[in-house]
């Protein structure tokens, strides 16, 4: 998950006060509920020691979202009073995720508001194509075309027409009208920069608008099982989304475990563990972080200064390096945060460890160098 998005959160040191609010269910006392959630946070920030110009301008904006449609939730981060950053979620937060500390709590996101991709999904017969973006929180019209050929419907006399003429009549259409398909989905990918596309369709259809994609769109394009109108296409949609999602991390693992063999020197181009990570995000060599959220090391405290590199198992070692300032604050925070301000990739294990493993990283916590 690239998380450049936050960068506004680690400009200035303090205090943060950090709540997921869930939007997730919608009807008569939504705003009941909601205004009662609103006073729920604010009172859990209080009790966590945070000033009282943050807890009012966070029940604040909670309040406010009494009435809101969105899906999901959201997440609301803020210091000295002023709401920050807000940041849609892609699935309903578990309650009283309400945090008050030096950083903010922003490691919930890999799996609230993580990799979503943006899809492209096609819905291709002989005539066109209908074009739809997709993601979690997503679902809007992104244009049509339509074949420049009109596709012969109904057959000729027999005196006009051989049925080998019909039959080549019908294909030099059809593959036609799959080229300018093609051509349309790669330049609305190019608009939109979607990760993935989904062909919806006939399998023939499917199959000839597929072979016509540029090589580095037709390794990104999945055809679906089911037609258009198939009750389960919308499911399938999700599943190959969701599918999409797991053979990235997979691969991330797979980078990992094999950056983890040592070379000729007994260097490793991975590590795990909280003070081999301190020491990596130190010497700004985090490439890419692994975490397992809510495994035993992301809870371990660790020692920060003001700048994103100023960081270590205990405090004396931050006074070794010169930092006379130093505070206390969760692992997994300090360490996204130093990923973040030097441009690395953050990926939750969450959807792969069935397939994985819970112990693929030691700890829950590892990650690939910038160098060995």
């Amino acid at each position: 998950m690239e998380l450049a998005f936050l960068s506004p959160l680690y400009e200035h040191p303090g205090s943060w006060a950090s709540a997921y609010v869930d939007l997730s269910q919608h009807d008569e006392d939504m705003a009941h509920r909601r205004h009662l959630t609103a006073e729920a946070v604010a009172r859990q920030l209080r009790e966590q020691g945070a000033d009282e110009a943050t807890c009012r301008t966070v029940y604040d904006t909670v309040d406010a979202l009494r009435h809101s449609t969105e899906p999901y939730g959201r997440a609301v981060f803020a210091r000295d009073g002023e709401v920050v950053l807000q940041v849609p979620l892609t699935q309903a937060p578990p309650q009283d995720l309400v945090h008050w500390g030096t950083l903010p709590h922003v490691t919930p996101l890999l799996d609230l508001a993580g990799e979503d991709p943006v899809s492209l999904v096609a819905y291709v017969d002989r005539t066109g194509a209908d074009f739809e973006l997709r993601s979690a929180v997503l679902q809007e019209e992104a244009g049509h075309v339509f074949g420049s050929r009109q596709w012969p419907m109904h057959r000729a006399k027999a005196s006009d027409w051989s049925e080998r003429h019909f039959q080549l009549k019908v294909e030099n259409t059809w593959e036609h009208n799959a080229r300018e398909i093609a051509e349309a989905l790669a330049a609305c990918q190019a608009e939109t920069g979607a990760d993935l596309l989904i062909l919806c369709g006939e399998e023939r259809e499917c199959r000839s608008v597929h072979e016509q994609l540029p090589q580095p769109l037709r390794e990104r394009a999945v055809e679906a099982a089911h037609g258009i109108g198939s009750r389960l296409l919308p499911r399938e949609v999700e599943d190959i989304r969701a599918r999409h999602v797991r053979e990235r991390v997979l691969a991330d693992v797979d980078r990992y475990r094999a950056a983890r063999a040592p070379d000729e020197e007994r260097r490793a181009a991975a590590v795990e563990g909280v003070p081999q990570l301190i020491e990596a995000a130190r010497e700004h060599r985090l490439a890419e972080l692994l975490i397992r959220p809510d495994a035993p090391d992301t809870h371990r405290e660790v020692w920060i200064g003001e700048d994103p590199d100023q960081l270590a198992a205990r405090r004396t070692e931050l006074k070794s390096i010169g930092e006379q300032h130093a505070w206390p604050a969760r692992a997994d925070d300090a360490l996204v945060r130093a990923a973040v301000v030097t441009d690395a990739p953050v990926v939750s294990l969450t959807p792969v460890l069935e397939e994985a493993g819970d112990e693929v990283v030691a700890g829950g916590m590892g990650a690939l160098l910038r160098w060995r």
